[in-house]
């Protein structure tokens, strides 16, 4: 078991978890017994009295046949809370609202998480179809603009990437790393990051980290359909999302009294 400040990790605590995030990663897949047992390497008897008594604890929920097993309602109520009681989350909200406003596209805000981002908060636009952008929704941190922000405010030797090939959501996202390290490059010039159909087809995105940590770890960003995208708007919208970055940066310095998470 890994430790952590001394401390011998509780292996039973690291089983549920595992578990959890197993269920949580299937999405609408639900599991049988045998495969999260293989999937684990946890014997079939206590893979079942684990699951059992996460369904009474409504952390874990099966069919009504009992044999299929998926994420339970419990782990709603503690991703929520984790957001209300984020104070990053929580202060950018309204400055989400207003670039939303101002530019009529979807605005995002992440959080770096290992190799990839997950969405903390989400501005839909009216104008298309919604994306894969869903709050709570995990991608690979290469593949799109929120992610390149992120990992261009790190040295390249100092990436957190996946081991093994760069994993391709379009036919444009970045699968060679010698191309994703040019990109980084042309970020750090620039100031933002830059994505066009690299997560969903169609779809671009201007990508901007907030610097109130060092790295930072959290990044906002305005996706736009490819159709919609002249060079007026793309300046438009390049101009709003700094702005927008300023104003939630200049309240959420380390004077601010939010707690320094680790």
């Amino acid at each position: 078991m890994p430790e952590s400040s001394g401390v011998r990790g509780v292996k039973s605590a690291a089983r549920t978890v595992a578990l959890l995030e197993l269920l949580a990663a299937r999405g609408d897949r639900p599991a049988r017994l045998d495969e999260l047992a293989k999937e684990l390497d946890v014997p079939r008897s206590s893979m079942y009295q684990l699951l059992q008594t996460l369904v009474d604890c409504d952390w874990v929920r099966s069919d009504t046949t009992g044999s299929l097993y998926g994420i339970g309602i419990r782990a709603l109520h503690t991703g929520t809370s984790y957001l209300d009681s984020d104070p990053h989350v929580r202060t950018a909200r309204p400055y989400l609202d207003e670039a939303s406003d101002t530019l009529g596209e979807t605005i995002h805000l992440a959080r770096l998480d290992g190799p990839n981002v997950i969405y903390l908060a989400t501005r839909e636009s009216h104008e298309y179809l919604r994306t894969i952008s869903r709050v709570g929704r995990r991608i690979p941190a290469h593949a799109g603009a929120l992610g390149k922000a992120l990992l261009a405010e790190r040295p390249d030797d100092q990436l957190p990437l996946a081991e093994g090939p760069l994993a391709a959501l379009t036919e444009k996202t970045h699968t060679e790393y010698a191309a994703l390290l040019a990109d980084l490059a042309e970020v750090r010039k620039r100031g933002y990051s830059v994505e066009h159909e690299e997560t969903v087809p169609g779809i671009a995105g201007f990508g901007f980290a907030l610097r109130y940590d060092t790295p930072a770890t959290d990044a906002i960003s305005c996706s736009v359909p490819v159709a919609r995208l002249s060079e007026e708007h793309g300046a438009r919208i390049v101009a709003v999302m700094r702005e927008i970055r300023t104003k939630i940066e200049s309240v959420l310095t380390p004077a601010s009294g939010a707690p320094d998470w680790r």
